[in-house]
C-alpha cells in the first residue's frame, strides 16, 4: 500500500504595523525670473515630475477665439527657436521624457515626466518650449485642423454632449463657462499662428506662473539646474489676473438633446456648489462619496443592484474655478446612463434617493466604508512622483495652503455622520437641480414630464 505523503504548512505571513503616512510637504521657493517653485523630494522616485501652471485662464480668451488657450498649450511642444517639431519631439524621445499640456479654466499646465538621470536635459526642452516657441504657421494649422476634426466626434458622445448643455444650461451667456472649454467649430476655425502667438505674449511669463517638481532629487543641485533652464525664462512682471465669481443659475429643469433612436439615455444632473475654500468642502466630499462614489454607494446600490437599470451610476464634486474670497465654485453633478424604456423610473428613483437621504441621513456604517476608502487608500494613490505633483499643482491652482491636502484627509477622518449628510442634502436639493438628457425625446419626454421635476424642454443633438 503506498503511502500518502505528509503535506508541509509554511505559517501564514503577517502584517506589519502600519507606518504612519502623511501627504509630502513640498519646499516653497522663487527663481530670480520670479518663477515660483514648488519642490519635493520623494526618495526611491527615479521618474521626476514637473507641473508648469501659467496664468492664462479660458476667460483671458479674445472674443471669438475660444480655443486659442488649447492650441497655444498644445502648441508647446511643436518646435522652439532651436528645434524643428519633429526635433524636439526626438529629443524627448532620447530623454525617455513625456510631455503633455492642456488648457482649462484656471489656465494652461504643462505636464513633464522624465527619468532623473535625463532630467537636465528634459528641463532644458520644456524651458525652451517656453521661453520661445515655434508657433510655426503649418504647426498650428495643423493643430487647428486636428482640433476640427475632433468637434464631431464630441458631439457625437453622448456624455460630452451631456456635459456640454450643461453648462450652456447653468452659466449665463456671457460667462466663457458657458461654452465649450476647448472652443467650438466657428471660433476654432478663426485661430493662426498669430492669434496663438498674440496669446501667448499677453499672458505667458515666469512672474506669474509656477513650476512644481517632484521625484528622488538625491545628488541633484535643483537650484543650479534650474536656473540654467527654466530660470533662463525671461518675461515682463505682471500681477495675476483676478478670478471673477462664479454665477449660475440652478432653477430645478430638464433639458432632452435629442437623439431619434438612442437606445440609452445619458443624464447629467448638476449644479454649482462649495469650493476647497469652503469649510464644508470635507463633508461635502464624504457625503458626495456616499451618495454616489462607488459600488456600494446609494444610487448604485438601488439602481443598478435592486433595479437594474444601469452599469452604474456616479455623484462627484468638480471644482471649475477656486478663489481665496469665496467667489470659486464646483460643480456637483450625477451622472450615467440607463435603458430608454426605463429613463422615466430611474430618474423617479433616483429623486427617491435623494430625498430618502434628506428624511433619513446617511448610516454610521456607510460614513465609516467612506472614509476607510477615500483617507485609507491615500497612500497608495500618491505612490508615484506625478500623482503628488499633480495634487500640489491643483493647490496652487486653487490658491490653497501648501499643506491643504495633508490636512484635507485629517479633516475627512474627523468628519461625523450628521455632518457629511448636511452637507450631501444641500450638495443636491431635489429641487435646485438641472437635469440633462441626451436620449429619444419621442420616448421619454412624457414619462419624464409625469415625474415633476422641473419645466421640461428638448433641443436638437445638432
Amino acid at each position: 500500500m503506498t503511502e500518502l505523503a505528509t503535506m508541509q504548512f509554511h505559517p501564514q505571513p503577517q502584517a506589519g504595523e502600519a507606518k504612519p503616512w502623511a501627504f509630502p510637504a513640498p519646499e516653497r521657493a522663487t527663481l530670480d525670473n520670479g518663477l515660483t517653485v514648488l519642490r519635493c523630494h520623494r526618495p526611491g522616485q527615479q521618474v521626476v515630475a514637473v507641473e508648469v501652471l501659467l496664468d492664462a485662464p479660458l476667460d483671458a480668451e479674445p472674443a471669438g477665439l475660444d480655443g486659442v488657450a488649447t492650441i497655444m498649450a498644445r502648441a508647446f511642444s511643436e518646435g522652439t527657436d532651436k528645434h524643428s517639431a519633429e526635433e524636439f519631439a526626438a529629443e524627448l524621445e532620447r530623454c525617455g521624457a513625456t510631455l503633455d499640456a492642456h488648457a482649462d479654466h484656471p489656465g494652461v499646465r504643462l505636464s513633464l515626466e522624465v527619468p532623473v538621470s535625463r532630467l537636465a536635459k528634459a528641463l532644458g526642452l520644456l524651458a525652451d518650449a517656453l521661453r520661445a516657441p515655434a508657433f510655426a504657421d503649418s504647426e498650428v494649422e495643423r493643430l487647428v485642423r486636428n482640433r476640427l476634426d475632433e468637434i464631431p466626434h464630441e458631439m457625437a458622445n453622448p456624455a460630452r454632449r451631456a456635459a456640454k448643455e450643461l453648462s450652456k444650461e447653468l452659466f449665463p451667456s456671457s460667462s466663457r463657462m458657458s461654452r465649450p472649454r476647448q472652443g467650438t467649430e466657428a471660433t476654432v476655425e478663426d485661430i493662426d499662428s498669430a492669434a496663438v502667438r498674440a496669446f501667448y505674449e499677453r499672458h505667458v511669463r515666469p512672474a506669474t506662473a509656477t513650476a512644481v517638481v517632484v521625484g528622488d532629487l538625491t545628488g541633484i543641485d535643483l537650484d543650479e539646474l534650474l536656473g540654467e533652464t527654466l530660470g533662463a525664462w525671461t518675461g515682463s512682471p505682471a500681477a495675476p489676473r483676478p478670478v471673477p465669481p462664479v454665477t449660475a443659475d440652478d432653477t430645478g429643469r430638464v433639458i432632452i438633446v435629442d437623439r431619434p433612436g438612442a437606445v440609452q439615455t445619458q443624464l447629467l444632473i448638476g449644479r454649482i456648489g462649495a469650493d476647497r475654500h469652503d469649510r464644508v468642502w470635507p463633508a461635502q466630499v464624504l457625503g458626495t462619496y456616499c451618495l454616489g462614489g462607488t459600488l456600494t454607494s446609494r444610487l448604485d446600490r438601488v439602481l443598478r443592484e435592486e433595479k437594474g437599470y444601469t452599469y452604474g451610476v456616479r455623484a462627484f464634486g468638480q471644482v471649475l474655478r477656486s478663489a481665496p474670497d469665496g467667489t470659486g465654485a464646483a460643480m456637483l453633478a450625477i451622472s450615467g446612463s440607463v435603458d430608454t424604456p426605463n429613463t422615466g423610473p430611474a430618474l423617479d428613483d433616483l429623486w427617491k434617493v435623494l430625498r430618502t437621504l434628506a428624511a433619513e441621513g446617511l448610516t454610521d456604517a456607510e460614513r465609516d466604508v467612506a472614509v476607510q476608502n477615500l483617507v485609507g487608500v491615500a497612500p497608495l494613490k500618491f505612490e508615484t512622483a506625478a500623482a503628488v505633483a499633480s495634487s500640489l499643482a491643483d493647490q496652487v491652482e486653487q490658491h490653497l495652503p501648501d499643506d491643504y491636502q495633508a490636512t484635507l484627509y485629517q479633516a475627512l477622518a474627523a468628519t461625523g455622520t450628521v455632518e457629511a449628510t448636511a452637507a450631501v442634502v444641500n450638495a443636491f436639493p431635489v429641487n435646485r437641480l438641472v437635469t440633462v438628457l441626451v436620449g429619444d425625446a419621442a420616448q421619454i419626454e412624457e414619462p419624464v414630464k409625469a415625474l415633476g421635476i422641473g419645466e421640461v424642454s428638448v433641443v436638437a443633438a445638432e
